[in-house]
């Protein structure tokens, strides 16, 4: 309904109606795996945070900018490149611990692989004492 506003007000309407935020995922089974693909064009590497707490992976990005490169950059007019944090959760289940989680990123975009079973756990041999 909005793209059939005139053109003078159709900008203001999607931006109040657009999810900048959105953390496109692609979500795929291979080899016994998860495989999640998940784009964060424009962020860094290390303002990118995951922890997995009670059965949820939950995937935290920020990109802020600052006063100093605000001002390199001139006056702003308008933004559309969105600034700020934004998150994601996935239940993955309460088997899976961290170590079984592995992650990389490359090029704008979160690749994390996540085990579709938890890994059976090796039983240690444990000696009963005899009384």
């Amino acid at each position: 309904m909005m793209k059939l506003l005139p053109g003078l007000f159709s900008d203001a309407f999607d931006d109040m109606f657009y999810d900048r935020s959105n953390m496109k995922t692609d979500i795929r089974m291979k080899d016994g795996n998860y495989v999640l693909d998940m784009e964060l064009p424009g962020y860094q590497k290390e303002n990118i945070q995951m922890e997995l707490k009670e059965g949820y992976l939950t995937i935290h990005a920020s990109r802020n900018t600052t006063n100093e490169e605000k001002d390199a950059k001139g006056n702003l007019i308008r933004q559309e490149r969105f600034s700020g944090s934004c998150s994601r959760s996935f239940y993955i289940g309460e088997g899976i611990t961290q170590e079984d989680i592995k992650a990389s990123f490359d090029n704008g975009e979160l690749h994390v692989l996540i085990p579709k079973e938890a890994p059976k756990k090796v039983e240690e041999k444990r000696f009963i004492p005899i009384d």
